[in-house]
């Protein structure tokens, strides 16, 4: 009699599983109930625990790409967080401030020094846009739209994605039908932009962190969300210019101002043949 082992066939479910998993539908909607959970939790505590809401919400990310998607994730890559999310934070803090220095240059808004102590008031502002600005970048554009782009394309994952993210925000306070449509075109389509030139979650984070927080800080409605700022922002004339209740979002110009800056960080994705085309499955 051999005493050779027999290799045994590969048990045909484990093959069958790993394809389920790695279909980017699976992990997408994975990775979208375990950074929301964390989101969750992190959003009823304090500031401080938005910004350890933010790093566990990382590390539930990477999870779910390394051990349900199979795939590695150069868009966390720690070598060069600090400069990508320099860089996403000084575009978006230009963003803000252009868009509200041209609203104010044209009456809409004026801006007076608010009472309070400005370093409680900062670090509450900070640590609050940290846990926002970094879950939502890893739920559209780490997870979504890099599911939806292996579905059906960089440009449909872009304007899915767009759609959503505003959509998301008509339970805001002050939202109507055309907030949402804006903040689907001047942060859906400049953040998925932003992502597809950079290919970076620190890029688009640092982006959208310095966004809120600058809003925040000059007194201006976040998406319908009032906080103490630093400045106080007194708005006059028509709500198209200004935002009205809901803040600078619903103006119209961040709307062209997001467009000016989108436009070429796309030309710049497509040059680099970082643009995925339409393809009829996922991979």
């Amino acid at each position: 009699m051999s005493t050779t082992a027999t290799p045994h066939p590969a048990h045909p479910g484990g093959g069958r599983m790993r394809r389920i998993a790695r279909f980017p539908l699976t992990w997408l909607l994975a990775g979208l109930l375990g950074v929301g959970a964390v989101s969750a939790v992190a959003a009823s505590g304090p500031p401080v625990l938005a910004v350890l809401g933010a790093g566990a919400a990382v590390a539930v990310y990477w999870a779910v790409m390394r051990f349900v998607a199979g795939r590695p994730t150069p868009e966390i890559a720690r070598g060069r967080a600090g400069r990508e999310a320099l860089s996403g934070a000084g575009i978006g803090l230009g963003f803000v401030l252009v868009s509200a220095l041209l609203i104010a240059a044209f009456g809409g808004y004026s801006f007076t020094w608010a009472s309070g102590d400005v370093l409680p008031v900062v670090f509450a502002m900070a640590a609050v846009s940290v846990g926002a600005a970094v879950t939502e970048e890893l739920m559209f554009r780490g997870l979504a739209l890099q599911a939806l782009e292996r579905l059906c394309g960089s440009r449909a994952a872009v304007a899915i994605t767009a759609l959503a993210f505003g959509g998301m925000h008509l339970a805001n306070p002050g939202a109507t039908a055309w907030s949402s449509l804006a903040i689907a075109l001047e942060a859906g389509v400049l953040l998925g932009a932003a992502y597809l030139w950079r290919r970076s979650i620190w890029f688009v984070a640092g982006l959208h962190f310095a966004w809120n927080a600058a809003e925040g800080l000059l007194g201006i409605p976040v998406s319908g969300h009032v906080a103490p700022g630093l400045l106080t922002t007194h708005v006059t004339g028509p709500a198209l210019l200004t935002g009205g209740e809901f803040g600078l979002e619903a103006s119209i110009v961040p709307v062209v101002v997001s467009v000016l800056l989108a436009v070429p960080m796309l030309r710049r994705a497509r040059r680099r043949g970082d643009l995925v085309p339409m393809r009829r499955g996922g991979r």
